[in-house]
């Protein structure tokens, strides 16, 4: 058996091998004289317009700096935006697929590398649900904490101003899980704390059980003995101040809750000497896999399999993602990845025209939501396929929501529940209000927001940035537009060259989409009385005329919907971005869930499982730091 896999594992670099090799010979012989021929003279080392530079990028192509210049530029090629139109040369059409062709196998050019372990700082919610299960606290008092900023990552740094948050909330946990001095200990007290010590014992030995118990639970793992000696230190001093014994506890667990073991994810032992990539421990494990199902620390099971070093065996792994999705706390991977991913983020403060959209109130935009949440969750939990997010049957309503899908006589009430839908339009997140609402202005629809949101969220496209100085559709001539449509307006501000190319691929979505008003109700004519045209054609002479068959287009496109959604989800886990060798674990993922239909649960489950998500890299090697070549 041994024998069998070394022979497998040896086949499999073989090809690894071939593949690096045959990667480089066309960057070599094709890829450096396509960007001689067509891009350096504008964008190389003498001229850098727009601020582009390919020459570092041709010098190290693998390298993960190099990432973001490939896909921009490949976008702006296969869009045909580059090179520009007055350019001395273009290229032909096999040499722009060439090049996508060729910028899809970049990964081979990476070692093997699961990436740096994210020593991050818990985020708001996931410290205040932890607070909540350490010591049973409502999570609002952590509500004064200034929320994370959006796109700034998950920071790995502390602010004067967090530093001050975290000790104020810190001493109001105490002040309700602790009883006042001289007065019997609350029931948390005793679980923290145990038993007062006998008389005469060693209280010194007594608090450092006590402080060994505490980081336990809250560090996730077992403290060190340096770690413990500092807690013990703590205690000493509150001795030397002459506070008492509980006293002299209330302070040690103060100090644990400010500590960065607590409000960092922090490994439980060092690397042995020289290794440069290492599998989790088990309490990184526990921990990092359920902040990413449950945004809280791990629970008993959880926390009993890592003591016994056992929740690395696959088999038990994917059992513990099974009972942690089927637990209601799981409801956080949508309000951590699902809200994010869909972009629902922003929903409940964006603005609408209120004397247009009066309905957009508290409620509706709440009831927006817990539809999009509750149909994610459903996908989750029967392990239904990842398609069904764009052509599905079904979705959630109350009273309030049910009024923009027409069903208001049909549901009613505030209650939300699953409501089955006869109108092949509706069904999946391409006709959700809340999606809708949130990629349309304030005061009417957009085609061309729409589309982005279709190709980048559902497809994982890469759309290029309008170029500067593109007047929007408000700076037109009034009066020339006044009778036209809005899809009118838009394909007149395609006859600029400049914008004509993206604008091609993704208008026709937007205008595919264009039956429902700004916030998702379905209508005949838009604002200016004319007639809705929803037709369109996308490549591959891809023709619609309704979001029905639109919808049926894009879940067709299986493989790339699949793969856009096991890349968004990849890097949430990991909370990094992609690079390099992780999308050669991308096509694993692919090729296992591909088997039985994309399914949901199984894409979670090989995620958790996967060599990226189980192991770290200890510090960067040389190779890693080579130019890929």
């Amino acid at each position: 058996m041994g024998f069998a896999v070394a022979e497998a594992a040896t086949a499999e670099e073989q090809d690894f091998v071939a593949l690096q090799a045959e990667t480089k010979k066309v960057f070599t012989d094709r890829v450096t004289p396509f960007f001689k021929t067509y891009c350096t003279d504008c964008h190389g080392l003498h001229k850098m317009e727009g601020g582009v530079n390919f020459s570092p990028t041709l010098m190290a192509p693998g390298a993960s700096s190099s990432a973001k210049t490939w896909k921009q530029a490949l976008a702006n090629v296969k869009a045909h935006d580059m090179p520009p139109e007055d350019a001395k040369k273009q290229p032909t059409d096999e040499e722009r697929q060439m090049l996508a062709d060729w910028v899809g196998t970049i990964k081979f050019l990476s070692p093997k590398d699961p990436g740096a372990f994210v020593i991050r700082r818990l985020t708001k919610v996931e410290y205040s649900n932890t607070l909540r299960d350490l010591f049973g606290v409502d999570p609002t008092v952590a509500a004064e904490l200034p929320d994370e900023v959006f796109g700034e990552g998950y920071l790995n740094t502390l602010s004067q101003l967090q530093s001050e948050k975290y000790l104020g909330i810190a001493n109001e946990v105490l002040e309700r899980i602790l009883a006042p001095k001289d007065q019997s200990p609350t029931e948390v007290q005793k679980r923290l704390f145990g038993e007062p010590p006998a008389p005469g014992c060693d209280l010194r030995m007594a608090a450092k059980t006590v402080a060994s118990r505490l980081a336990r639970s809250a560090f996730r793992r077992p403290a060190s003995e340096a770690e413990l000696d500092l807690l013990v230190r703590v205690y000493d001093l509150a001795q030397e101040n002459k506070l008492d014994y509980p006293a002299s506890l209330r302070l040690m667990l103060k100090a644990v809750l400010i500590s960065p073991q607590f409000l960092f994810m922090t490994p439980a032992k060092e690397p042995d000497a020289g290794q440069t990539i290492a599998p989790l421990d088990d309490y990184q494990l526990a921990s990092r896999l359920s902040y990413l199902l449950w945004a809280t620390m791990p629970d008993a099971e959880l926390s009993a399999l890592a003591d016994n070093g056992t929740l690395h065996e696959t088999a038990i792994l994917k059992a513990q993602v099974e009972r942690l999705l089927a637990d209601p706390r799981s409801r956080a991977l949508f309000d951590g990845f699902g809200a994010q991913w869909l972009g629902l983020m922003g929903l409940e403060s964006k603005t609408f025209d209120t004397a247009k959209f009066p309905q957009m109130t508290t409620e509706m935009r709440a009831a927006m939501v817990d539809e999009a949440r509750l149909f994610f969750d459903s996908i989750v939990r029967e392990n239904l396929s990842v398609i069904d997010f764009v052509d599905s049957d079904y979705t959630f309503l109350n009273g309030t929501l049910a009024a923009l899908y027409g069903l208001e006589k049909k549901v009613t009430g505030p209650e939300m529940r699953k409501v089955k839908l006869e109108d092949a339009n509706r069904g999946g997140i391409l006709g959700m209000p809340g999606i809708l609402a949130t990629t349309s202005f304030p005061n009417r629809t957009s085609p061309v927001k729409r589309g982005v949101w279709v190709l980048e969220q559902v497809l994982g496209e890469h759309v290029p940035p309008a170029p500067p100085n593109v007047p929007p559709l408000e700076k037109q001539d009034k009066q020339a537009v006044e009778n036209l449509t809005l899809r009118q307006r838009t394909e007149l501000h395609r006859t600029n060259p400049v914008c004509a190319n993206c604008h091609k691929i993704l208008d026709p979505i937007g205008f595919g989409l264009e039956n429902f008003d700004a916030i998702g109700r379905w209508r005949d004519q838009d604002d200016t009385g004319g007639e809705i045209d929803a037709a369109g054609v996308l490549p591959g002479e891809k023709r619609f005329s309704s979001p029905r068959e639109l919808k049926a287009i894009i879940a067709a496109r299986k493989d790339e919907l699949a793969r856009n959604l096991t890349r968004k989800l990849l890097a949430y886990a990991l909370c990094r971005q992609l690079e390099g060798y992780d999308e050669i674990v991308v096509d694993e993922l692919m090729a296992a869930i591909t088997k039985d239909g994309y399914r949901m649960q199984d894409l979670i489950s090989e995620i958790v499982t996967s060599y990226l998500f189980v192991n770290r890299r200890i510090y960067v090697p040389e190779a890693l730091t080579s130019n890929g070549q």
